[in-house]
């Protein structure tokens, strides 16, 4: 294996096992519903929560890293959602799972950024592919990570989660004779906002409007992450299909993910974006209609639209702002997704009120909405390849 190959292997590794455990609360919602008598309001903000500290905070942290260049943002950052989110099946009440939650949520934050903004320095002209590799790490971890806890939950119940941590142990073990020291990107001497400022440069208008299309992605993504389980064990089916019926989701996000960032080396990232975002919305609106087997194929298409555009939004800022590879990589997938899981105490309190299907048809338009805003992307491709 070559050096570059075996580094982007070790980093999507470290992309995998932390999200495959932070990737445990959602479909378990249920589960904790139940045990401890939440509300879906309280489901809201532990969901939001963990998109808060997860992501949002990411852009201050990406800039710290950047300062520092040390290998304990991405360690420690590990560390905490493989430690934490198993002690989740041992809160005694809401408050305790909160802090859990938090805890692992804080250290998604902290190894994010430096990985992500190291990818690009291995990839050599293939950014978009490379970056959809790295991001299927994280979407396959969402994937499988519900299948297996919700497997072992109901095989050994909530009580055993903590063992589950060893695994990651392991995986820490491995890594940390892989992963290199992060490289600066000269943005520390500039202060936060200038750092900001120098990453964004003059185009920090297009930037800026690539970011609100991943927000609104994220807003309908992350409600639905959020209360599908929930709305599926409603309807009928049992923990471990629920469970099942999210990983279908994003797993098939992993598979789109990397068919998006190989047809962007090739066609630039404005035709996918668009092709993406106009078929997003039937496709969520389909799912929520379909009843029986079929909502496993709905799950599939419906994932599918709504994971494809994430590596987009990340490539095409790093290659519009290739001096702050980390700092717009966390713009992107950090401050835009955590932004808008947020908003899921808002949708938790109208699900409470008007019940969780309406609500969710109503989100599933929202895509829409990004299309005439796409519109006005420059047709730019990846690094080596931009016109």
């Amino acid at each position: 294996m070559s050096h570059n190959l075996k580094i982007l292997s070790a980093l999507t590794l470290v992309h995998f096992t932390g999200d495959f455990y932070t990737a445990f609360i959602n479909p378990l919602f249920p589960v904790f519903v139940e045990k401890l008598g939440l509300t879906l309001t309280q489901v809201g903000i532990i969901a939001g929560t963990m998109r808060l500290l997860a992501f949002i905070i990411q852009p201050t942290v990406g800039y710290w890293a950047d300062r520092y260049q040390s290998r304990v943002f991405i360690f420690v950052g590990l560390s905490l959602p493989v430690i934490f989110i198993p002690l989740s099946g041992i809160s005694a009440n809401f408050w305790t799972l909160l802090l859990c939650v938090a805890l692992g949520s804080v250290g998604s934050s902290m190894f994010h950024p430096s990985v992500t903004g190291m990818v690009p320095l291995y990839a050599g002209n293939k950014a978009s592919f490379s970056m959809s590799i790295f991001n299927t790490g994280g979407t396959l971890a969402f994937g499988l990570g519900p299948l297996f806890i919700t497997w072992y939950v109901a095989v050994f119940g909530l009580t055993a989660m903590p063992a589950t941590m060893i695994m990651g142990i392991a995986v820490l073990g491995y890594l940390l004779t892989v992963i290199p020291i992060p490289q600066s990107e000269g943005l520390s001497r500039s202060g936060f906002f200038g750092a900001l400022k120098e990453s964004l440069g003059n185009v920090w208008k297009i930037i800026a409007l690539i970011w609100l299309v991943m927000f609104l992605r994220a807003v309908v993504g992350q409600s639905f992450l959020a209360f599908m389980p929930v709305l599926f064990v409603q309807k009928g089916f049992s923990v471990v299909s629920a469970g099942t019926i999210y990983a279908i989701f994003l797993v098939t996000g992993t598979l789109s993910g990397l068919l998006s960032g190989h047809m962007s080396d090739r066609l630039g990232f404005k035709p996918v974006f668009i092709f993406t975002f106009l078929f997003m919305a039937p496709a969520l609106w389909l799912l929520l209609q379909l009843n029986g087997n079929w909502i496993y194929l709905g799950a599939a298409l419906a994932g599918g639209f709504v994971l494809a555009p994430l590596p987009l939004g990340v490539t095409m800022a790093q290659t519009l702002a290739p001096k702050g590879r980390s700092m717009v990589a966390s713009l992107m997938m950090g401050f835009a997704y955590g932004l808008g899981g947020v908003v899921t105490p808002v949708v938790g309190r109208l699900a409470d009120t008007f019940t969780i299907q309406p609500v969710l048809t109503f989100l599933s338009c929202i895509p829409l909405l990004a299309i005439p805003i796409i519109a006005r992307f420059p047709r730019t491709r990846s690094y080596r390849q931009t016109q």
